[in-house]
């Protein structure tokens, strides 16, 4: 068996999966603010309460929006802030007397799908993450890539290619630049876009709801994002060129892009042509905590 926990910032996963990916259990609670030895603590509990043979030392993966640097070992990247400087590894390890992998939940995610989601057929799956943030992770033959700097799939932070100049020099991104994709096609940045276009509030799921009535201010911002985000997913397969692209996040739940995306990437590939599959997750919300499991592919 293998215990995966997602941490994400407003609640905390639980899942026990066996070996052939069936749930034996999972619970989900509130994530602690502020506060990481809270967050320590919170992660400990659950643990123990799905743990279904506590003696047996299950190993424990975990997703969080952050990664752990290869350099000093200790927590960078976060939203969640609090966490950030700290050895989460090797203080869970120390709080579970237990075998623990962290990784960033978007490389869960990825993993998750690659496995046993919508990627399990293919040998190289990019899996994106396009919610409140913009991320990803890259995994070949069922292995996660994380990198030298363990930054492999942040594509949200490289600026949006081939930008209008309408759209340029960008909107400044909470890392400090400005012209980030997470800019762009975040859920919260889609909904700004619609605002400052229209003059009302919306949020993206009501936004989607709208295009499908046939509300035109509605088509007119899912249309720029669409071109957006076909720009970024076009970088993506220049250089990686992976065999599916796996949506996960709020704006995945959006169906016309899986029909639009398709017609508007080749216009900016270098390519003849572009036969790269776009599909949602298999497993949606639920990935980022498979994921977590899966970080421990080889036990048995």
């Amino acid at each position: 068996m293998r215990i995966g926990i997602d941490l994400g910032g407003t609640k905390i996963e639980g899942i026990v999966l066996d070996s052939t990916g069936a749930e034996i259990a999972r619970s989900r609670r509130n994530s602690p603010q502020g506060s990481y030895a809270d967050t320590l603590a919170a992660i400990t509990d659950l643990v123990q309460s799905i743990d279904p043979d506590p003696e047996q030392g299950t190993p424990v993966g975990v997703g969080i929006p952050g990664t752990v640097s290869p350099a000093t070992g200790l927590v960078k990247n976060a939203n969640s802030t609090w966490l950030i400087g700290h050895p989460i590894d090797r203080d869970l390890f120390a709080k579970l007397a237990r075998p623990v992998r962290v990784a960033n939940d978007a490389n869960c995610f990825a993993i998750s799908e690659a496995t046993d989601g919508a990627g399990k057929d293919a040998s190289v799956v990019f899996g994106v993450i396009i919610g409140t943030g913009v991320g990803g992770g890259i995994v070949v033959d069922k292995r996660l890539l994380t990198g030298g700097n363990a930054i492999v799939g942040e594509w949200g932070h490289t600026p949006l290619p081939w930008m209008t100049a309408e759209e340029h020099p960008g909107h400044l991104c909470y890392c400090g630049r400005a012209g980030c994709i997470e800019t762009f096609i975040s859920g919260p940045a889609f909904e700004t876009t619609f605002a400052q276009m229209h003059g009302r509030t919306l949020t993206s799921p009501e936004i989607g709801r709208a295009a499908e009535t046939g509300n035109a201010e509605a088509k007119t911002a899912l249309y720029r994002l669409e071109d957006q985000l076909a720009r970024a997913l076009t970088m993506l397969i220049n250089i990686v060129d992976p065999d599916v692209i796996v949506l996960g996040g709020g704006l995945s739940n959006i169906e016309r892009l899986y029909k639009n995306l398709p017609r508007q990437i080749p216009k900016y590939a270098f390519s003849d042509s572009i036969v790269t599959p776009i599909v949602p997750a298999t497993h949606g919300d639920s990935s980022g905590v498979r994921g977590a499991a899966w970080l421990w592919p080889d036990t048995p």
